[in-house]
């Protein structure tokens, strides 16, 4: 089915889809792999890291592990049914991140989804990143002092400052910050 949706069965199903993407991008923030893990078909492939989990956690696994900070912003996102149990979509997103290696990266993306339905629950079968464009910036907006918001709205928030991860990286970078 391409265009609008036609029965209230479509709508849900539209629904449970667009949250994926949401998850996927939470999923990103915590560095959380087994909530990844929750979101991809059994059937979904990971190239050479496999299929399934244990292909998604290989894949995941390390490209996390250098993550100090992401945050995944879902624009656009289309859909379109192909049955009852299969669906393909686009997802624009934007995405700030900051890494051991890279530094703090800003990029636009566009996912191409594939997505199937399995045990009555949506799910991602494939996710095609495919880059628009990816810049590193200099310095990292990470790099300064806290923003000790409402005084100053300048400076690293709290939200990262909670997280483990963020704060002792940061705290390595900025000894007479901490």
């Amino acid at each position: 089915m391409t265009g609008p949706p036609g029965s209230l069965e479509d709508l849900l199903a539209l629904e449970q889809i667009r949250r994926l993407p949401l998850e996927y991008s939470v999923a990103i923030e915590r560095r959380d792999v087994d909530h990844m893990a929750r979101l991809f078909s059994p059937n979904a492939r990971f190239g050479s890291h496999g299929t399934g989990e244990a292909g998604l956690r290989a894949l995941m696994g390390a490209s996390m592990a250098t993550s100090v900070m992401a945050i995944i912003l879902v624009a656009n996102h289309l859909v379109d049914l192909d049955g009852p149990d299969h669906a393909r979509g686009q997802v624009w997103a934007r995405c700030y991140a900051q890494a051991e290696p890279e530094g703090f990266t800003e990029q636009v993306i566009t996912y191409g989804d594939d997505y199937e339905r399995v045990d009555g629950r949506w799910l991602f079968l494939r996710r095609r990143h495919r880059l628009w464009f990816g810049a590193t910036v200099e310095p990292s907006p990470l790099d300064q002092p806290p923003a000790n918001w409402p005084a100053r709205q300048v400076g690293v928030g709290d939200l990262p400052l909670d997280d483990p991860v963020f704060r002792a990286w940061w705290e390595r970078r900025r000894p007479e910050q901490a």
